[in-house]
C-alpha cells in the first residue's frame, strides 16, 4: 500500500479519523442482520483509537500519530512476524529507504530443527511495488522471493541490508489446509454426542462429572451409540464461584483446565495417603458426597472446596513419599509448561495467599498495587518465599493432564477415530489469570460485544476486553499458539467459539452502550494459517462456530483452510423462512441439533425457553412474549411441513403443529434422522436432545435468574445402560448412524 505524505493528508478531522481507522483496523461501516448499514460516529472511532494508545485529541495530533505509524512500518525492513504459505519459494514484501534500494539483501533462514539456508538478493533488479514519502524521507517497497523450500513450522529469518543492523523475523510457514482424518477426507461422515461434563451424574462422582465419568461416557458412546466422538464444553480453568464465575465460556484462563473435573480418588497419592483415606471414609464426608450427588444442580463451590481439601492432603503425600520417578515426571511437566504454567500457578498461589489475609479480596484489580504487576519486585519476592504454594497448583494441573491424556488414549483404544472434541472459548475474564499475566495482549478501554439484532435489540455487551492484535503479531502470535495447543491437547477436534474473532470483533468503548460500537479487524490470514499448522502437526480437525451475521469472506476463508462450518438446525433457513432440506446442507460442516445457548429440541417445541426468559424478566413486555410464541408456532409448522415433505414422519402423523404438543417419539426420531442424513462431515447431537430434556444449559443475559451451567443430566451413567427409556433413545440414535453410514467401523 502506498501512503500519502503528511502534506497531502486531508485537513478535516473526520477524514483523518477515517484514515486512522483504516490503519488501525477499525471498519468504517457494517451491516446488521436486517441488511441495514451502520457507520460508527467519530466519537466511537476516536475512543477506540484512544484505547489503542493513539494520540488523537485534535487534527494535528492525529496527523502526527498517522505519520508516526506509517514511518514506523515503512522504516522496518520486515515486520517482527511473517506468516507465509508453504511452497517452493518464500515471497515477502521488504521496505527500505530509497537510498538503500540498490543494496544487496543478505538473508539467512534458521529452521526450527537447526538447519540453515541463506543467500544474497540484488534489490536493484527487483521491481518496486509501493512508495511512501514523509518528513523529507522516501521509502520503497519491493516483492522479494527467497529461493528456499522450507517445511511448515516456526523458523527464524535474519536479513541485512547494506550496512544496516541485522533484522530478525519470526517466519511461520503454514500448510494450505487443516488436518482431517482419512475417513472424512475421503467422503466419509461421522457422528458424536455433545456433553457438559460437569452435569454428568454417576453413583461414584463427587457431585460433578469428572474424568473417570468421562471414560465411562466414552465406553457408552462407543458400545451403545456406535458414535465416533464426544464433544465437551470448554474445560478451561474457572474460579468455581457461583453465580458469576462458573461459565466455561468466561474462563479464568484458556491456557489451563479446571481441577473440579479431577477424580481425586484416582490419583496415585490418594491410594497411599493414610490421612486422605481416613478422612474420606468418615461418615461426615460420605454424607456430604451423597448430598452433592443427589443435588439437582452442580454446587461448584461445595464440590471444589471438598476436592481442594483432599488435593492439599495428596500434595503433602507427594512431597513426603513420592518416588524419584514420579517427582521427575512432575518436574518434566513443569519444564514443558514453562513460563505459562509458572505464571498461572503464581497467580493462583497469590490469590490464595491474599484472599486468606483479606477475605474481601476476590479479584486481582483489588489486590495491593505491588501485586497487580506480574513483573514487580513484590511478586518476585512472593515467588521466592512460597515455592511450595506455587508447586501445588502445578501439581494439580499435572494430575489433570494425566487423567485427560488417559481419556483420549481410552478413545483411541476403543476405536473412536476423533475421540475427544474440545472447545476454545472466545472470552477470558477481565479479572482472571490471563489478564493479570498477559495484560499487553489485551486492550483496556473497550469491551467485546455484538451490535443489535433480533435476539438483543439493544446489542450485547460481553464485558471482556478485546485482543491487541498488533501486539499479538509483534510477539509472534505466541499467546494465540499456546491457547490453541492448550485447548486441543489430548483431543482429536477443536471447536473455535465465535470463529469470526479471527477476522473481526465488535468493540464497545467504555462509557458507551452496546449499540454504539464498531468492528475492528484482525490478521485473519495469519491466524487461520497458524490454526492449520497446529491442526496438521497435532492431528486435530477444526470446527469454526460461525453462527450469526457472517460475511462471504469468512465463509470463503474457512472453506479454503479446511475449517468446518457450524450449522444449527434452527438457523438453517431460506431467505423467506422455510427450513433447508437435509441435502442442502454443506459437506464441510458440523451439523448440530442445538447449542448450550439455545433451546433443546423438546424445549423448542414446548416453548420452554420463551417461558424461561419471561420468568427471568428478560422480555421487555407482554407484546414481546406473545410475538416470540407466535414466531415459534410458525417455525414449528415449517419444521413439520419439512419433515412430511422429506417423508421422515409417517403419513398418519399430524400435519398441524398445534396437534403435536410435545416432542413425541415419531417427531423426535424424524428430527434426529433429518440431521443424520445431511451430507455434512460431522453430526453432533446434544445429550439433552438425545434424552428429550426441556431445559437448556445457559439462558443468555441471565445470571441469578436461571441456573446457568449447573444442570445435571436427566439420567445417571448407570441408568443410561439400565433403564428402558434411555436404552430406547440410544437405539434410535444408533439406528440412524448405521442407516446413514455415520457409525464407527465395527460398531
Amino acid at each position: 500500500m502506498t501512503h500519502p505524505s503528511i502534506a497531502a493528508l486531508p485537513s478535516p478531522y473526520s477524514e483523518l479519523l477515517d484514515q486512522a481507522a483504516t490503519l488501525w483496523g477499525i471498519e468504517k461501516k457494517y451491516f446488521d442482520i436486517w441488511g441495514n448499514e451502520h457507520k460508527p460516529p467519530n466519537e466511537v472511532k476516536q475512543a477506540i483509537l484512544d484505547s489503542l494508545g493513539v494520540a488523537c485529541s485534535g487534527p494535528e495530533e492525529l496527523a502526527r500519530s498517522i505519520q508516526e505509524r506509517c514511518l514506523r512500518e515503512w522504516s522496518r525492513l520486515l515486520p517482527p512476524t511473517l506468516v507465509v504459505p508453504a511452497g517452493e519459494t518464500i515471497t515477502v514484501r521488504v521496505r527500505m529507504a530509497h537510498s538503500e534500494a540498490g543494496s544487496g539483501l543478505r538473508w539467512e533462514i534458521e529452521t526450527e530443527n537447526g538447519a540453515a539456508l541463506g543467500g544474497m538478493i540484488d534489490l536493484e533488479a527487483t521491481a518496486e511495488t509501493g512508495r511512501y514519502q514523509a518528513a523529507g524521507m522516501c521509502f520503497l517497497e519491493k516483492l522479494v522471493s527467497f529461493p528456499a523450500s522450507v517445511p511448515a513450522g516456526y523458523h527464524t529469518l535474519r536479513t541485512t541490508l547494506g550496512a544496516a543492523a541485522q533484522v530478525e523475523t519470526m517466519l511461520i510457514i503454514v500448510p494450505q489446509r487443516a488436518w482431517l482424518p482419512d475417513r472424512l477426507a475421503n467422503t466419509g461422515r461421522a457422528a458424536g454426542l455433545s456433553v457438559s461434563l460437569y452435569g454428568v451424574r454417576s453413583g461414584r462422582n463427587w457431585g460433578c462429572g469428572d474424568f473417570s465419568d468421562l471414560n465411562s461416557l466414552i465406553d457408552w458412546v462407543r458400545d451403545d451409540l456406535h458414535a465416533g466422538f464426544l464433544a465437551l464444553s470448554p474445560l478451561h480453568a474457572i474460579d468455581n464461584r457461583m453465580p458469576y464465575n462458573i461459565s466455561p465460556y468466561l474462563p479464568n484462563s484458556t491456557l489451563f483446565r479446571n481441577p473440579i473435573y479431577l477424580d481425586v480418588e484416582r490419583a496415585e497419592e490418594f491410594r497411599h495417603s493414610r490421612a486422605a483415606q481416613t478422612v474420606f471414609r468418615s461418615p461426615a464426608i460420605q454424607d456430604r458426597l451423597e448430598a452433592l450427588r443427589q443435588a439437582g444442580f452442580v454446587d461448584y463451590e461445595a464440590v471444589w472446596q471438598l476436592k481442594r481439601f483432599f488435593l492439599t492432603l495428596l500434595f503433602r503425600q507427594f512431597l513426603l513419599r513420592a518416588t524419584a520417578q514420579r517427582k521427575q515426571a512432575l518436574a518434566d511437566f513443569c519444564h514443558l509448561g514453562g513460563q505459562r504454567l509458572h505464571r498461572f500457578a503464581l497467580y493462583s498461589a497469590l490469590w490464595d495467599w491474599l484472599h486468606k489475609r483479606d477475605p474481601n479480596l476476590w479479584i486481582w484489580p483489588d489486590w495491593p498495587a505491588e501485586y497487580q504487576d506480574p513483573e514487580s519486585a513484590s511478586v518476585a519476592a512472593f515467588a521466592s518465599q512460597h515455592p511450595r504454594r506455587i508447586l501445588f497448583h502445578k501439581y494439580v494441573q499435572w494430575l489433570i493432564d494425566q487423567q485427560l491424556a488417559e481419556a483420549q488414549r481410552h478413545c483411541r483404544d476403543r476405536g473412536l477415530e476423533i475421540g475427544l472434541y474440545h472447545d476454545l472459548a472466545l472470552a477470558t475474564d477481565k479479572c482472571g489469570a490471563d489478564l493479570w499475566a498477559y495484560r499487553p495482549f489485551f486492550v483496556a478501554g473497550c469491551r467485546v460485544g455484538s451490535p443489535p439484532d433480533g435476539f438483543a435489540p439493544n446489542g450485547q455487551d460481553w464485558a471482556f476486553p478485546p485482543p491487541n492484535h498488533d501486539h499479538h503479531r509483534d510477539q509472534g502470535y505466541r499467546l494465540f499458539i499456546d491457547a490453541i495447543r492448550a485447548s486441543s491437547r489430548h483431543g482429536g477436534a477443536l471447536r473455535i467459539d465465535h470463529v469470526m474473532r479471527l477476522f473481526r470483533l465488535y468493540w464497545i468503548p467504555d462509557g458507551m452502550e452496546a449499540a454504539h460500537g464498531a468492528y475492528v479487524r484482525d490478521y485473519h490470514e495469519d491466524l487461520l494459517g497458524i490454526l492449520a499448522l497446529e491442526s496438521v502437526r497435532n492431528k486435530f480437525l477444526i470446527v469454526g462456530e460461525d453462527l450469526g451475521t457472517v460475511s462471504d469472506l469468512v465463509r470463503e476463508q474457512l472453506e479454503r483452510f479446511g475449517i468446518l462450518s457450524y450449522k444449527v438446525f434452527y438457523f438453517e433457513k431460506h431467505p423467506r423462512g422455510e427450513f433447508r432440506q437435509f441435502e442442502q446442507y454443506p459437506r464441510q460442516a458440523l451439523v448440530s441439533s442445538t447449542t448450550h445457548d439455545l433451546p433443546t429440541l423438546a424445549g423448542f417445541w414446548t416453548g420452554r425457553d420463551i417461558e424461561a426468559r419471561q420468568q427471568a424478566g428478560l422480555l421487555p413486555d407482554e407484546a414481546s412474549y406473545q410475538r416470540q410464541h407466535g414466531e415459534r408456532a410458525a417455525d414449528k409448522q415449517r419444521i413439520l411441513d419439512l419433515l412430511h415433505e422429506q417423508a421422515l414422519v409417517p403419513s398418519w402423523f399430524p400435519r398441524r403443529a398445534e396437534q403435536v404438543p410435545a416432542l413425541e417419539g415419531e417427531l423426535h426420531n424424524a428430527i434426529i434422522g433429518f440431521l443424520a442424513q445431511t451430507p455434512s462431515m460431522l453430526f453432533a447431537l446434544n445429550q439433552e436432545d438425545l434424552t428429550k430434556e426441556t431445559e437448556q444449559q445457559n439462558l443468555p443475559a441471565s445470571t441469578v435468574e436461571y441456573p446457568n451451567w449447573r444442570r445435571k443430566m436427566r439420567y445417571s451413567l448407570e441408568q443410561l445402560r439400565s433403564l428402558d427409556a434411555a436404552r430406547d433413545f440410544s437405539a434410535m440414535f444408533r439406528n440412524w448412524l448405521h442407516r446413514t453410514g455415520r457409525a464407527e467401523p465395527n460398531g
